[in-house]
């Protein structure tokens, strides 16, 4: 795991025991800290002991109280590291810590203060509204296989504080949400990408313009002579660009409408995918990647799940699982990728609604509507595209597989978030993937 000396000795409360909290607290334990930590869920707390005394085992960590940091005096902690997944404009935390004049963090800072402590090494920081997730695992698929030791984390793959330190010359490349930026202070990234901002995550900040600085900060963060690499398709991305013009040659604007010879990457179809290659490429040049190093990164590259997953192909009709799609901005690539589309959408929506998707509702020849959102989406879709409320994705599978011909392709790209039906979106496309095993 990731330690740092700064850590020993301090005090920090750590509020959320998931993946990322729990591999924090082992983290600051193990470098010498004292730390009090919290889950509303008491299987989680009980987890953290027990690693806790496993560690005692092999070495001599600081301290571990198991209390809720609402309920314990602040004054003098070091810190206070909480989940993303913690509210921070509704959350008590955030004033009590303010109080006692204490900051809120993440793991992603945690990271970035045992960067100098560490090997030196490179950090690729992606963010966005859509695409962060395949962008970030293609660069650190192009990464390894230019024979660079690399780590993926931050919103995807393991908890980084939970991973092994690289050696001189490794490549941390992390996907970075929102709401992890706004726990992260001092992350200075060799390259910092942004793809894009939309409309996502509003309940959280104050409009628009609060999630858009949200991103911005990434690149405020950065010193000044490392390399920002900016989608300009939209206004808010293209203003963040503008504001950094003075970094020169360090600033790479991606244009929409990318054109790249994208038939030798059978992972990166669609013109959306265009864009996050190109993002990934500049990325790796950035690094120092060689050209030939890129191109094999990019034929090999296998994708995400539940992203544009083709998960089987029964009488000659291609089944194609893109759950992670929970915004019409996110589904509308996949509409555009695919010709004789059967859609499967819905579940909690986001948005009142399909506007984002509507320039690529000629591709599709029927849509069957899901969840609490089914019978809004159906009543949007009707009198443009045909379509069915069938309440649950079992049904919608079922009447999509009946009137589906050879060639055509039934897409699950929901455009929703999953929790209304779904423990989250991997659930439902295992869901939609086990479905379709079933018609084989």
């Amino acid at each position: 795991m990731i330690t740092c000396p700064a850590w020993r000795g301090e005090r920090y409360a750590v509020l959320g025991l998931a993946r990322s909290g729990a591999a924090t607290v082992r983290a600051l334990l193990a470098s010498g800290a004292d730390v009090w930590a919290w889950d509303t869920d008491q299987a989680k707390r009980t987890s953290v002991v027990d690693q806790w005394h496993d560690d005692l085992i092999v070495r001599e960590p600081g301290t571990l109280e198991i209390a809720d940091p609402l309920e314990i005096d602040l004054t003098g902690f070091a810190g206070v590291v909480v989940s993303p997944g913690v509210p921070l404009n509704r959350h008590p935390i955030a004033a009590k810590a303010r109080d006692a004049d204490v900051p809120v963090i993440g793991d992603i800072e945690l990271f970035a203060q045992a960067r100098e402590y560490m090997p030196s090494n490179c950090v690729v920081g992606i963010t966005g509204t859509n695409g962060k997730s395949t962008t970030t695992a293609l660069i650190h698929h192009i990464v390894e296989t230019a024979g660079i030791p690399a780590r993926l984390g931050g919103n995807i793959g393991l908890p980084i504080l939970g991973e092994e330190p690289l050696p001189t010359g490794g490549v941390y490349v992390l996907e970075l949400s929102s709401y992890q930026i706004d726990l992260t202070h001092s992350l200075d990234c060799d390259v910092a990408v942004l793809l894009n901002i939309t409309p996502d995550h509003l309940d959280r900040y104050a409009g628009f313009e609060g999630y858009a600085a949200s991103k911005a900060r990434l690149f405020a963060m950065q010193s000044k002579d490392h390399d920002a690499v900016i989608g300009i398709g939209d206004a808010a991305s293209a203003a963040i660009a503008r504001s950094l013009s003075s970094r020169g040659e360090h600033l790479y604007k991606i244009a929409p409408g990318a054109c790249l010879d994208q038939s030798r990457w059978p992972s990166l179809q669609g013109p959306h995918n265009a864009q996050n290659a190109l993002a990934a490429i500049i990325a790796c040049q950035a690094l120092g990647v060689y050209g030939p190093n890129i191109d094999r990164g990019l034929e090999s590259f296998k994708g995400l799940p539940h992203r544009m997953e083709r998960v089987g192909v029964v009488g000659g009709v291609a089944y194609v699982n893109d759950s992670k799609a929970t915004n019409p901005d996110s589904t509308a690539p996949a509409l555009a990728a695919f010709d004789r589309i059967h859609w499967i959408l819905g579940g909690q929506a986001k948005t009142d609604n399909l506007d984002a998707c509507r320039p690529s509702f000629a591709h599709v020849r029927a849509a069957y509507t899901i969840g609490e959102a089914g019978m809004l989406f159906r009543d949007l879709l009707s009198n443009e595209i045909p379509t069915t409320c069938a309440g649950n994705l079992t049904d919608a599978v079922e009447l999509a597989r009946a009137a589906a011909e050879p060639g055509d392709t039934v897409l699950l790209s929901p455009a929703c978030a999953s929790f209304d039906q779904f423990k989250n979106y991997e659930d439902r496309g295992d869901t939609f993937r086990g479905l379709v095993e079933a018609l084989a």
